[in-house]
């Protein structure tokens, strides 16, 4: 099989399809996920372990393979002749290899395209602080982040610094001037790359992801200095979130960075991408705004009380997930089942719908 135009072959109908992601693996046809479902591409030849490889070889250079091959994981990013991204990973399963590809579309879509609320570009006018959306993997989180950075790249004159591995959505410079860097070509790893933001005169830095505390400390301590940060985790609402961040310390240093967190931090977005009853995707989201009462919630380790202060603060801009979900409901655009299926607490939107 020839593998670089089989590839490009796939990816055609993975776009032709408006589908998100393209999975090869040992055993199964070529599959693509559209709107959330798995579909296989049934005429196309069940994979075998050399074309696996040989796809993989097709997208990355030797280092990168020499590196997988070591530590049998490897994130990338891989480019088409046309210009499309897609951010890769892959992996040994049963001792053969593994590859998931997720598209990057090439246009930065703004906050109002995303279907998000217009609250969330005033924390990118916020000339510091630390931002986080946080959700699962395959919510969005990325693209929110991109529409947030762009809309400071669209408005402002700052330094922006992306730490990403890899990198996803290239910004084009518009009012900003903006240096993406990737970790494993430009820097060694995030901790350093954070280390050495300090020194390069930046007002806004976007972290790829949160991964340990040392990325963690780094980032709050950039947002208390005054610089404007924005990142991800993998975490299902605010709350989680906080206890998250401060439980990835040691027990010496937790009180600290509570103390850190109540004073640096701007806000938590939670999104999801539900499944629309028309077809497609809607986000449902909750919004965390810190005011006095987080902030105190945080220091005095009361995390536990942050989803009643949400549901009740709605007047200040806060956005609660049952909520979210039951106006969904109401408008007609994603189903009751739906709205139960992603609620975290079904007894509460019970009272809502």
């Amino acid at each position: 099989m020839e593998y670089a135009p089989t590839l490009k072959k796939y990816l055609n109908v993975l776009v032709h399809e408006g589908a998100s992601d393209l999975h090869l693996s040992v055993g199964s046809h070529p599959t693509i996920r559209v709107s959330g479902s798995l579909m296989p591409m049934l005429k196309e030849p069940v994979m075998t372990g050399a074309d696996t490889g040989g796809f993989l070889q097709a997208m990355i250079n030797k280092d990168q393979y020499a590196r997988f091959i070591d530590s049998q994981e490897c994130d990338f990013a891989y480019e088409t002749e046309d210009g499309t991204r897609y951010r890769g990973n892959a992996f040994f399963q049963r001792g053969t290899i593994s590859v998931a590809l997720r598209l990057i579309p090439k246009k930065i879509r703004t906050i109002a395209e995303l279907a998000l609320p217009d609250i969330l570009l005033s924390f990118a006018r916020k000339s510091q602080g630390f931002f986080l959306v946080v959700g699962p993997v395959g919510q969005g989180k990325t693209t929110t982040l991109a529409a947030l950075v762009d809309a400071i790249n669209s408005e402002r004159m700052e330094h922006i610094v992306t730490i990403e591995d890899p990198i996803e959505y290239v910004f084009e410079p518009k009012q900003s001037l903006i240096d993406q860097r990737e970790v494993h070509i430009d820097t060694k790893d995030f901790p350093i790359a954070l280390q050495s933001a300090f020194r390069e005169d930046i007002d806004v830095l976007l972290v790829g992801e949160m991964r340990g505390p040392e990325t963690i400390s780094a980032a709050v301590t950039a947002a208390e200095t005054g610089h404007l940060v924005f990142s991800t985790l993998h975490t299902n609402n605010a709350a989680q979130t906080i206890d998250r961040i401060i439980d990835s310390f040691a027990a010496a240093q937790q009180d600290q960075v509570r103390l850190q967190l109540a004073s640096s931090m701007t806000g938590i977005f939670s999104q999801r991408l539900l499944p629309r009853i028309s077809g497609g995707l809607i986000p449902a989201y909750e919004l965390l705004i810190n005011n006095n009462a987080v902030g105190n919630l945080i220091r005095e380790k009361r995390t536990h009380e942050i989803d009643t202060v949400i549901e009740t603060s709605s007047g200040e801009g806060m956005i609660d997930m049952n909520r979210c979900l039951a106006e969904l409901v109401a408008r007609g655009e994603i189903s009751v089942e739906t709205a139960y299926q992603y609620s975290l607490n079904p007894n509460v939107l019970n009272k809502l719908l």
